[in-house]
């Protein structure tokens, strides 16, 4: 009876003492409450009642930032999520230095959000999302880096705004249509009349050339269907012809 008593213990301590990691795991152990070392992959034995073992995982964890209220710099209420990718590159930090590192992330990456996007217009953050991805996920590595977290990347997923703030944004982009098509009329317009400008200066260098111009007006005005042709005469031909005739 004995026999079979010890038994049972040893075969109770034996599974409380094995244990076995998988690739991506660690074991954080502690001896008598002091730190000892870090353990894994594989088979790990953790003396019972004197030392503990905390695992973590090494994967890259995906945590999806919940809908933030943000004030953009020109004053416009807006909803923001995004997801931040990190994982634990150093388990003894990541026990040590903090209680809960994915709470800890989660609630940092949440202020960062915020902090970060008030300090930019509405059109910035609509426009320049790789930029604010990149300042947000190097100001969440820099702050995590005492835990043992590495975040590898952060990107914002929806910029969400009231629909009073959709329609004025609509009509200031159809201003901006109009401004850019009138802009453009305007540009034809000056070129036009530059051309208009050169080709004056030449007629007026070669009288002959108005002369030339003349005939063409008239050939073009000779197909016409009309009944009535009003024959227009250049000044300078009637000057040269009154000349004559005095």
């Amino acid at each position: 009876m004995v026999g079979v008593i010890v038994l049972v213990v040893v075969v109770l301590f034996l599974m409380s003492a094995i244990n076995i990691l998988k690739e991506y795991e660690r074991g954080v152990i502690f001896t008598l409450g002091r730190f000892w070392k870090v353990k894994g992959p594989g088979l790990i034995i953790v003396i019972p009642f004197i030392q503990q073992m905390a695992r973590l995982q090494l994967r890259t964890v995906v945590m999806d930032v919940p809908s933030q209220d943000v004030i953009s710099k020109d004053n416009v209420s807006v909803r923001v999520n995004a997801v931040v990718y990190f994982r634990v590159v150093d388990p003894e930090k990541a026990v040590i230095q903090v209680q809960n590192y994915y709470e800890a992330t989660s609630q940092l990456a949440q202020t960062t959000l915020r902090s970060v996007l008030g300090t930019h217009d509405l059109d910035q953050m609509l426009s320049s999302r790789d930029a604010l991805n990149e300042s947000i996920q190097q100001i969440l590595d820099q702050e995590t880096d005492a835990w043992g977290i590495k975040v590898a990347n952060v990107e914002i997923k929806h910029i969400d705004l009231d629909e009073s703030m959709v329609r004025a944004i609509a009509r200031q982009a159809e201003a901006e249509r109009e401004r850019r098509a009138k802009v453009i009329l305007a540009e034809g317009e000056y070129q036009a009349a530059q051309k208009l400008q050169e080709a004056a200066r030449i007629l007026a260098a070669e009288p002959q050339a108005i002369q030339l111009r003349y005939l063409q007006t008239l050939k073009d005005i000779s197909g016409d269907q009309s009944s009535t042709i009003v024959f227009p005469v250049p000044l300078q031909m009637l000057s040269n012809i009154m000349s004559k005739l005095t």
